[in-house]
């Protein structure tokens, strides 16, 4: 693999190789441009039609000026792949004569506000309403900028939430209030974590809510944690906020929390994803995140008892904890 749109497909030109993988997880950012770089012009040879075939698996920028012109950005992989490559927008629109956004519709209260954004758009399966010169893929950017360590290893919130029209005060207990999602659905199956296990987490001094959608989220009681799910991008955004700490899988949930300044505690598989180190504990994309490694593939036992000890370790020493109190909406 050696461009992140391919990373996300697990498409790859003939003959790359794992350079690339371990320049973004070193951190070796120019290094990995100048493999994409090549392997752009490979592509391009290749696949003439960049709008031909699944979307998920085009290419759109093939090296064209960006430098004021104006700039459709299409979104076509994951909402956390949006959320994540959002922290590049504000440096594209700087060079261009107009930046619009063609993003997935859940995700369009939050682009709209991100500086330099001319306009947002609604992705659908059509031909996106826009009058451009030059398309990109969110996941482009980066290479196409040659975006350095310090656009990527941000020590700010990249993303803003719109007022809720009606503000809520929360009445916080004591007790560490920890959000969970232990699966991304059917198609990941390494991302999965057996639910029973998860009831390890839940003790004196740490109140369990689950943020998890889908069929898991029936388990949720079984754990021991009160569902605040929500469909709603922006509520959720919220309600992370009204949270300590979310325990995760990797999953969109935790680049929304990452951008949104929080703090996401990654479970992560033995052959995780290129986004993060195969072993430490700290990510480059989000400054508060925290990671935790399966020891061996498929085993997620040592990872609870990371994340359990690790949660006891923030619990305020002498508290007293109110068992009866209540936390606004999330109880």
């Amino acid at each position: 693999m050696s461009s992140l749109s391919d990373a996300a497909t697990g498409q790859a030109v003939e003959g790359t190789n794992d350079d690339w993988v371990s320049a973004m997880r070193t951190g070796e950012f120019e290094r990995a441009w100048t493999i994409t770089d090549c392997d752009l012009a490979t592509y391009s040879q290749i696949h003439s039609d960049k709008h031909k075939g699944p979307r998920h698996l085009q290419r759109i920028w093939r090296g064209e000026e960006l430098r004021n012109r104006r700039v459709l950005v299409r979104c076509y992989h994951g909402l956390g792949d949006t959320i994540q490559f959002a922290r590049f927008l504000p440096r594209l629109a700087e060079l261009t004569g107009g930046l619009m956004v063609w993003c997935q519709p859940e995700l369009l209260p939050l682009i709209e506000r991100v500086e330099g954004v001319d306009r947002a758009i609604a992705l659908h399966d059509g031909t996106p309403d826009a009058d451009f010169e030059v398309d990109i893929e969110i996941m482009e950017i980066p290479h196409a900028i040659r975006a350095r360590r310090d656009l990527i290893e941000l020590r700010r919130p990249y993303l803003t939430l719109p007022p809720r029209p009606v503000p809520r005060s929360v009445a916080r207990r004591e007790a560490l209030a920890v959000g969970l999602v232990w699966e991304v659905g059917n198609w990941e199956k390494r991302r999965a974590i057996p639910a029973q296990l998860l009831k390890k987490l839940k003790g004196q001094g740490i109140e369990l809510y689950s943020l998890q959608r889908g069929a898991a989220s029936g388990e949720a009681s079984r754990i021991g944690a009160s569902d605040v799910s929500t469909p709603d991008i922006v509520e959720l955004g919220y309600r992370i906020g009204e949270l300590d700490i979310v325990v995760s899988v990797d999953t969109m949930v935790v680049h929304l929390a990452g951008a949104l300044g929080y703090e996401p505690w990654v479970m992560l598989h033995a052959d995780c994803d290129w986004r993060w180190p195969t072993r430490d504990g700290a990510s480059l994309w989000y400054s508060r995140a925290k990671l935790f490694h399966q020891r061996l593939a498929g085993e997620w036992a040592d990872v609870i008892d990371d994340v359990s000890s690790a949660l006891l370790s923030r619990i305020p020493q002498g508290c007293q904890f109110a068992a009866s109190a209540s936390v606004g909406y999330l109880t």
